[in-house]
């Protein structure tokens, strides 16, 4: 038999870490690059693998009805080297997945080191992998080295990658209160694919705009991080509690103002309107156009429930603005996470636009599979669109609207890092309308039961797609 030239793995992290035990346990060499000790960073204390460097918490591990816990399932059955470790290593905490840090990296370590098919070379990856490097994963993380990240920004022709990460609020469409809010673009205005009734608006009088512009400036914000500090931020995404603190009319006259918008209640323009526009294909979750913040979670939760329209509103995701280092993805790679610019570079992990440890080490487990089908001369084989994985795999390659250039969203569209959640997998055919024995569900219980039956079906959908051969390519 031929000897298998080896696939490079650059970045030791969640996500690298997946990537290459996915790659050996397909029987492919691969040799993981990891920069540390001989290069740190300003969040990473230790030389070992998978270093968890904020939490220490997987969040919930509940498959039948939380997203999370689902995509958890899903990476088990496919030999997650990641949650493996986690399950050895875990502590008390509930419903959560939760572990001893060092215990972790500690294992993923060993078990990356023990394998045969795995090389470990220590030393950082300046610039772009050398040419005979024919197959290779970047999986960096947020804190890419700086000659790497303009490596990278030079091919793809993104003009910067370290940047604050501005990222607003994403809500479940069912519950927005549609009796409140109403479809309509500004002066009906359809637009490039638009209807004229593209965007949720939410309406405020003025007893109702001057309450939330007090909430907001008296609201409790985080802190950054020390490297943080001397970033600046995009032109166009300012917190919106920023913009508050220019003036209580700045808000009116920035992405809350009203004109063009008919409340159709009253027949006129509102004081104040919070506008929401479709945020995926799928039209499930919705955006709070131009609301990026540095709200602490719990006070955004709060304040942003005063929103006529939205005081029963569920968070798919909550806004934050942090220093960070991803693509615009769904523009710069092709369905099977290779760069169009420059096939022989695979990406994976947060640099690739998915937020949280989990969600990280999942795209490093479809780069890894992606990567050693290819190998092998076979198609990757891309998970079905209703599994946690396949809805990943869909937000950061197309599922993701907007993902060009949008001028009314800042400088890089609308595409921004997310969290697993039910909102990125297609609805059920048939939802659930009556329980086991014949009573009308409503409310948590009619939520909880969708939930449930679209977790059966992702891992019946997933059983079938580890089962396959390379059947159908990732395009």
């Amino acid at each position: 038999m031929n000897q298998i030239n080896p696939i490079h793995v650059v970045g030791g992290g969640l996500a690298g870490s997946e990537a290459a035990w996915q790659i050996a346990s397909a029987g492919v060499p691969v040799v993981l690059h990891e920069m540390r000790p001989l290069r740190s960073t300003d969040a990473h204390k230790t030389d070992g693998l998978a270093e968890l460097v904020c939490s220490n918490s997987f969040r919930s591990d509940e498959w039948e009805t939380n997203a999370v816990g689902l995509l958890h399932e899903e990476m088990r059955r496919a030999g997650s080297v990641i949650l493996t470790a986690g399950d050895k290593t875990k502590l008390p905490a509930g419903g959560a997945l939760a572990v001893d840090r060092d215990a972790f990296s500690a294992e993923v370590t060993r078990q990356l080191e023990a394998h045969p098919h795995v090389t470990i070379e220590r030393g950082e990856v300046s610039g772009l992998p050398p040419p005979d490097w024919d197959s290779v994963i970047v999986a960096t993380g947020p804190l890419t080295s700086p000659a790497l990240s303009a490596a990278i920004a030079s091919v793809t022709g993104e003009a910067e990658l370290a940047f604050f990460d501005a990222i607003a609020p994403v809500i479940h469409r069912e519950s927005i209160d549609t009796s409140v809010a109403w479809f309509q673009s500004r002066y009906d205005k359809a637009g490039p694919a638009g209807t004229g009734a593209d965007y949720l608006n939410c309406p405020m009088d003025r007893v109702q705009y001057e309450a939330f512009i007090d909430a907001l400036l008296a609201g409790e914000k985080t802190s950054f991080k020390k490297w943080e500090a001397t970033t600046p931020y995009f032109d166009g995404c300012l917190p919106i509690e920023v913009m508050a603190e220019r003036g209580r009319e700045t808000l009116r006259f920035g992405p809350m103002k009203p004109v063009g918008l008919d409340d159709p209640r009253t027949g006129r323009w509102p004081c104040a309107v919070v506008q929401l526009r479709q945020d995926n294909a799928l039209a499930t979750l919705w955006n709070m156009v131009g609301f990026q913040t540095k709200l602490k979670h719990a006070e955004q939760v709060r304040i942003f429930r005063m929103i006529p329209g939205l005081e029963q509103a569920e968070f798919a995701r909550l806004g934050g603005l942090h220093r960070n280092t991803y693509l615009n993805s769904p523009k710069v790679l092709d369905r099977g996470l290779r760069l169009k610019a420059l096939p022989r570079l695979r990406f994976a992990g947060q640099i690739t636009g998915v937020e949280g440890y989990v969600e990280s080490a999942a795209i490093g487990l479809l780069a890894g599979r992606f990567a050693a089908a290819e190998r092998r001369g076979r198609n990757a084989v891309a998970p079905p669109p209703t599994t946690a994985l396949g809805a990943l795999l869909n937000h950061i390659t197309g599922g993701h609207m907007l993902a060009e250039e949008d001028p009314s969203a800042g400088q890089r569209g609308s595409f921004q890092p997310m969290n697993i959640n039910y909102g990125l997998l297609p609805p059920l055919e048939d939802a659930p309308e009556k329980s086991a024995d014949g009573k009308k569900l409503k409310g948590k219980e009619r939520g909880f039961a969708k939930k449930r039956l679209m977790s059966q079906r992702a891992l019946v959908d997933l059983n079938h797609w580890l089962g396959q051969r390379g059947l159908d390519a990732a395009e």
